[in-house]
């Protein structure tokens, strides 16, 4: 029976979870790197690889120690990253600078471009990649940043052999690639972020590519390699690297793919079911048997959650990010002001919390709104606030779920994972009862059970992604909906949902909002009438 190794690098630290096929979870460690900001360009945002694979040197070791194991007794390593985090490349797959990181935006222009070239797309006809992944190209994915990069780095132009993925870099790295054609290329990565599908012949036409800035001439024939879900394997371990993180050379390493979609992973994704990854924002996850176009979506893509179902991916853009800004404008800490909304009922407040305040992901697609709040009075507090901030994320999460619904996806439970659900119940319930759906929340932790689960398959100890869950894949705690709250969330989502479209998009369709205020303050005399 095996021992194993899962990896998930995050936006500021590396975590490996150890575990054994009949005994599980053997021990862990994390290690750090730097995120480098800039004063001068809010959306500047770059990691350093070689930071990386440091901090991963020493998580390994410390994560042997902990387990006390030998290292030479683990039999595969899987990873998860970021993404779309994107580093250019030079010969021998050697980085020529830092890593575009998921959260940088510079190339927020370069997006805009991308969006209307496909728009324009053979005389109109347009791209058909581009409405795969959702109508609106964005400033965090890959062609944005290379183009970008390709543009702010012309004397390393000449250098440059290809780009890659965070998860495809590491994995290049560990089993020490250095022929581009050989590269392991995550289908997960590239399906969600490069508007990679088997429909279109890969990676988008040459002519496009040309149209929207002749710098990416001859680009495409160089994103080259193995495009393949993580069933297959990116490499093994080389005997250079197997030194470095004191385990045995050779052993399989699985072609990686995005944190969030491994998390869903771990948290016992099937079909019928929807993962909320929540953290900072939330990227939601879901499982079709059928590829079906879903408007506004980030991404419909076969493979690149379960190898044989066709992946779905959305989200918010900001939501743990949300909380923290309420409670540091007020001078106080998200917990405290959690505290002072303990026994708030459903519209209590009085407040109607439009969680834009860092752009819409989905289904909009919009990245120019900002956040609102509807309903103030001068006895509002930020307390008040909050409570409104955690049933606006609801609200929206459910706009993306009947999108998702409306287009062919079965959606019977909820599943909340990530870090904030494990620390806020009332958050789940509040879920609970807008979506009228169970909410699940994984009891053990599962950041980097995903990767786990890949290595297993990767050691030949599980024939399939669902018995490795059956396996390995913790219990959950439920919450039911609550009839009464259920009702009065109907009637806040309806007023959430003709302002949330009415006031969301340029060219929407004129909707009366008149109404809402008046709602608004109906619904919370109700509440403190029970």
């Amino acid at each position: 029976m095996s021992v194993v190794a899962g990896v998930d690098f995050g936006t500021l630290s590396v975590r490996i979870s150890i575990f054994d096929k009949e005994k599980g979870k053997l021990g862990s460690a994390t290690a750090e790197y730097p995120l480098h900001r800039s004063q001068a360009d809010p959306n500047f945002a770059t990691q350093s690889h070689d930071d990386q694979m440091t901090a991963l040197t020493r998580a390994m070791h410390e994560a042997v120690r902990v387990s006390g194991i030998a290292g030479d007794s683990i039999e595969a390593i899987a990873l998860d990253t970021t993404g779309s985090s994107v580093i250019p490349v030079g010969e021998g797959i050697v980085p020529l600078g830092e890593y575009y990181l998921w959260c940088d935006h510079r190339a927020a222009g370069e997006a805009a471009e991308i969006t209307q070239a496909a728009k324009e797309y053979r005389g109109g006809a347009g791209f058909e990649g581009i409405e795969w992944c959702g109508g609106v190209y964005s400033s965090e994915w890959g062609w944005s940043k290379l183009l970008h990069w390709l543009r702010h780095n012309p004397a390393l132009r000449s250098k440059f052999v290809t780009a890659l993925e965070h998860c495809d870099m590491v994995a290049a790295t560990l089993c020490g690639i250095a022929d581009p054609k050989e590269l392991p290329r995550s289908i997960c990565a590239m399906g969600h972020k490069w508007m990679w599908n088997d429909r279109w012949g890969g990676l988008p036409p040459e002519d496009f590519l040309v149209g929207i800035d002749p710098l990416l001439a001859g680009i495409r024939e160089k994103i080259t390699g193995h495009y393949q879900t993580s069933d297959k394997l990116a490499g093994h371990l080389s005997p250079a690297w197997a030194a470095k993180l004191g385990l045995k050379a050779g052993i399989p390493i699985p072609t990686g793919a995005f944190d969030a979609h491994w998390d869903a992973v771990g948290a016992n994704i099937r079909l019928g079911d929807v993962v909320n990854v929540i953290g900072t924002s939330t990227c939601i996850i879901g499982l079709s048997a059928e590829q079906s176009l879903v408007p506004g979506v980030c991404g419909v893509v076969p493979g690149s959650v379960y190898p044989d179902k066709v992946g779905i991916e959305a989200g918010l853009s900001a939501v743990g990010d949300i909380f923290g800004a309420i409670a540091a404008r007020a001078g106080t800490t998200v917990q405290a002001l959690s505290a002072e909304t303990e026994g708030f009922k459903a519209g209590q407040t009085g407040l109607l919390r439009l969680t834009w305040d860092n752009g819409d992901r989905t289904v909009l697609v919009n990245s120019e709104l900002g956040g609102m709040t509807l309903g103030w009075n001068l006895m509002h507090t930020a307390a008040d606030e909050l409570f409104a901030a955690v049933e606006g994320t609801a609200f929206h999460t459910r706009i993306i779920l009947e999108r998702m619904q409306e287009h062919g996806t079965i959606i019977h439970r909820v599943i909340n994972g990530g870090g904030i659900p494990k620390r806020n119940a009332a958050l789940n319930q509040i879920y609970a009862n807008v979506m009228n759906k169970p909410v699940l929340v994984p009891d053990g932790d599962v950041t980097s059970l995903g990767s786990v689960i890949f290595a297993f398959l990767a050691a030949g100890d599980f024939a399939t992604v669902e018995q490795a869950q059956d396996a390995l894949c913790p219990a959950y705690r439920v919450f039911e909906p609550q009839p009464e709250a259920v009702a009065r969330y109907d009637r806040l989502y309806s007023l959430y949902r003709d302002v949330y479209f009415g006031l969301g998009s340029r060219d929407a369709a004129p909707v009366a909002l008149g109404r809402v205020l008046p709602e608004l303050r109906a619904i919370q005399r109700e509440c403190f009438k029970d």
